[in-house]
């Protein structure tokens, strides 16, 4: 996930340093060969650094406040604990891309085995991009040899989200540093107007939802209502707020809720098959029944990716909407302290049973694999230090999201900003999943946005077709890659 909108463009398509994208997913297919090799001296973090002078390069993400924090807390916190505790000094600097430019913009420089950003900040699904050719180190032995490392997380999909690769094994590429889940944004003070109350009984026959629990209780089915109480076009004002966007994941993170949360899958990770997983009746259904919802939507809904939804939300144009929970500081502005809520989106039933299965966001932690020793050992001390919780929780009262158990469960935590408690009932074991960490991801992703869009714009009519389109195409990538032996079967279909 998938914080920021990004255009993939095609593999061909050269980069502002000449290099394509083509070019760089075959170097990231060499595979572990090209890891360079780190004796004892490298991982010895023990070795001493005083009277060092070391800069850390931290390449994140433009405009993204958690990647800005990370440098912030480096130079003012971290910084004058190294010179005093640990006996020399550390700068830290950052360069920036924005979220469509970033895995370029960080694959470039790591292919030619550079140690220009000595620490970034990954999208979760390029784990695998990044992993495969060795430009990132695989952590197993530096947590093992630095027991401050060897975290507690909050929940399974930390590890799974975050931090492992090939998803669900034990491999560690990644470590958490924003964590990041989607909840619901509600307009509390439209919700306690006696009038709107009033209203929606006498129409309804039944109660507003007013608090935390009770939206907590809600499935689709129920929220209806409200969605369709507060769609008034004609006081340009809607019910909820969903991204539809083309750009990036916009679209796929939205719409997979609707497949994880009946318990249905996008593929198999263990064979590698999308062909007969992705592309069922059940999922063709789910496509169908989201698509449907913009009918709650305000108008050019397939343009709506994360900051426009965020403009909708602050300027009173929706009364809700299902957003990242790392977007709670630009959601809540000081002008809307107080008359924000912030809850679980709603519950699918499930065979009379509440379900919740919602995409995860955030981004992990990952240490570039050509450091220098003294880089290296900076970097380790620095995510020590990161980790530390009396860190973690600066994070979170800056508007960051922790991860760490800790943190999460100490006292007071859930009052320190007004997503957190959404934060936390989301981020437990089985309400939020990710998707492919797979190479060939951005390959993937293209293909379902671009299908998944154009029956949202109409353009295609049958979801079962669509679903049919892009699980051949995507059973066709992962063949040639040699990553499943099964071959698409039948020949291509169309959209149309």
């Amino acid at each position: 996930m998938k914080e920021f909108d990004n255009n993939h463009a095609a593999d061909d398509q050269l980069s502002t340093t000449g290099m394509s994208r083509r070019k760089l997913l075959k170097m990231a297919g060499l595979g572990a060969a090209s890891l360079p090799f780190l004796g004892s001296s490298a991982l010895a973090m023990a070795e001493s650094l005083k009277g060092a002078n070391i800069n850390v390069e931290i390449l994140g993400l433009a405009g993204w406040p958690p990647s800005a924090m990370s440098t912030k807390i480096g130079n003012t916190m971290f910084a004058p604990y190294a010179q005093k505790k640990l006996g020399y000094k550390v700068h830290f600097s950052s360069a920036q891309a924005p979220f469509e430019q970033l895995f370029q913009k960080a694959a470039t420089s790591l292919a030619t085995h550079s140690a220009e950003y000595n620490l970034l900040i990954s999208d979760s699904q390029w784990l695998g991009a990044f992993a495969t050719p060795g430009w990132i180190l695989k952590l197993n032995d530096i947590i093992d040899k630095n027991p401050d490392l060897n975290i507690d997380w909050y929940s399974d999909i930390v590890t799974d989200g975050y931090m492992a690769y090939p998803q669900g094994e034990k491999s560690i590429y990644g470590l958490p540093q924003e964590g990041d889940v989607m909840v619901m944004y509600v307009r509390k003070d439209m919700l306690e107007d006696p009038k709107e109350k009033d209203a929606f009984q006498k129409k309804y026959n039944k109660k507003l939802p007013q608090t935390y629990e009770e939206f907590e209780a809600l499935t689709w089915g129920d929220y209806k209502d409200v969605m369709a109480f507060f769609t008034r076009p004609d006081k340009n004002l809607y019910g909820i707020g969903l991204q539809y966007a083309k750009t990036y994941d916009n679209f796929s993170c939205y719409y997979y809720p609707f497949v994880f949360s009946k318990g249905q899958h996008i593929w198999n990770p263990k064979t590698r098959n999308v062909q007969g997983i992705l592309n069922s009746q059940e999922n063709a259904k789910s496509l169908e029944e989201f698509v449907a919802l913009q009918k709650y939507c305000p108008p050019g809904s397939n343009q709506v990716g994360i900051p426009e939804l965020a403009d909708l939300f602050t300027k009173g144009k929706v009364f809700s909407c299902i957003q990242w929970a790392a977007m709670g500081p630009t959601m809540i502005p000081d002008d809307l302290r107080g008359k924000v809520m912030v809850v679980p989106p709603p519950a699918f039933d499930v065979n009379g049973e509440k379900k919740r299965t919602y995409t995860l966001g955030g981004q992990p932690w990952v240490i570039n694999a050509f450091n220098s020793k003294e880089q290296l050992a900076a970097v380790i001390d620095f995510l020590k230090y990161w980790y530390a919780k009396d860190t973690q929780l600066e994070f979170a009262k800056r508007g960051g999201n922790p991860c760490v158990k800790s943190v999460l469960e100490s006292d007071g935590f859930d009052d320190i900003q007004p997503w957190f408690r959404a934060y936390k009932y989301m981020l437990a074991n089985g309400r939020t999943k990710d998707f492919w960490h797979d190479p060939n991801y951005a390959k993937m992703l293209d293909v379902q946005q671009e299908a998944f869009t154009a029956y949202a714009a109409g353009n295609a009519k049958d979801p079962m077709k669509v679903l049919d389109y892009v699980a051949y195409h995507q059973q066709k990538i992962l063949h040639d890659a040699g990553e499943t032996k099964q071959a698409p079967k039948g020949s291509a279909p169309s959209l149309s």
